[in-house]
């Protein structure tokens, strides 16, 4: 779910940042009121994009909190299949590092 809601966000922001990349062209080619309309139309889509870039990490940082808080209790409850989970993680790894 949180990969899905990162995705859609990335793709929102790369949205934004192209149509107020957009409109600040346009406004750097046009004078006056219509130039201002157009930077402040700008800013108002970069000012969004911000908004769901923090959203999402918010997100992303409370997932990892909970996250980092149930593998604490776990390790806690279970320290001797931790050190196992551990083991074979880190044989694993080895493995995999000496075949190249």
């Amino acid at each position: 779910m949180l990969n899905s809601n990162i995705k859609t966000v990335r793709n929102d922001m790369k949205t934004l940042v192209k149509d107020a990349q957009e409109l600040f062209r346009e406004a750097s080619h046009t004078t006056g009121e219509k130039a201002e309309e157009l930077r402040a139309r700008g800013l108002v889509m970069l000012d969004t994009a911000m908004e769901k870039a923090q959203e999402v990490q918010a997100a992303a940082i409370e997932k990892g909190k909970a996250a980092a808080h149930t593998t604490d209790e776990f390790v806690h409850d279970h320290p001797w299949k931790a050190v196992g989970i551990a083991a074979g993680v880190g044989l694993i790894v080895g493995m995999l590092i000496s075949r190249r």
